[in-house]
């Protein structure tokens, strides 16, 4: 399987029955987030439209309240993605062992991450999200050379953490950084395939689902031979002693 057969595969398997599972419970949640943003940031600046001595001209009120609308507007576009890659955290390894039932053998699957690492990376990729989307917006001024950053950004930075979760779940970090360097350009344009869907607003939303079954079939084919699963942790004393 090539790069283009794996982002076809991922395309088609987001919208199976157990992804779309998924998908509506992160939608909701990520479009709840977005409307307590929306409904906090313009109480905030309601609080300090209404304060005429601020404003002391009625014309100056209109203006600042029409700026302030776009610029919201503007604003949480740039959010809709890490929102969701933060709501769509708590679901990664739920996410990739459904694309690893179509990659691997039934025992020869990852192993679910930890609480807390689980939760560290639910925490990165919101971060990371933000981070780049943060570049971004600033950047949106600059005609022509925001689309560039925007992209090479979220390609090296998405391809990046991406393949770290898929490859988490078979192999110690430090193996994972070891294959990561090994194959540092591969991922990269990977990321593309993966920045295409952060550039579309509304199927931005679709990009952590994407990108957790696109990189379980990198992972796979990067390192087929060297797919070994961890084992999971052993049982309590008391479940074994039961058994």
């Amino acid at each position: 399987m090539d790069m283009l057969s794996a982002a076809f595969a991922a395309l088609n398997q987001i919208f199976t029955p157990p992804f779309r599972a998924t998908l509506w419970k992160v939608l909701a949640l990520t479009l709840a987030v977005l409307a307590l943003l929306w409904v906090g940031l313009d109480r905030l600046a309601v609080h300090f439209l209404t304060d005429p001595s601020w404003f002391p001209y009625p014309w100056m009120l209109t203006a600042i309240s029409v700026a302030l609308g776009l610029g919201l507007f503007v604003g949480l576009a740039f959010i809709v993605a890490p929102a969701s890659s933060l709501v769509a955290g708590f679901y990664l390894d739920d996410l990739a062992d459904l694309a690893e039932a179509e990659v691997y053998p039934p025992d020869g699957r990852g192993r679910a991450l930890p609480v807390g690492q689980a939760t560290w990376l639910a925490a990165k990729f919101a971060l990371v999200s933000l981070a780049v989307n943060i570049a971004a917006l600033i950047v949106f001024l600059l005609p022509g050379f925001n689309a560039l950053v925007f992209f090479v950004a979220n390609a090296y930075l998405l391809g990046r953490e991406y393949f770290e979760l898929a490859a988490l779940r078979f192999r110690p970090l430090e193996e994972v950084r070891e294959l990561r360097k090994r194959h540092a350009l591969t991922l990269f344009l990977a990321g593309f395939f993966i920045a295409a869907f952060v550039a579309v607003p509304i199927v931005n939303l679709l990009t952590p689902l994407f990108g957790v079954a696109f990189m379980a079939r990198v992972h796979q084919i990067l390192a087929p031979q060297a797919v070994t699963p961890l084992p999971n942790p052993a049982p309590p004393p008391s479940l074994r002693a039961q058994g």
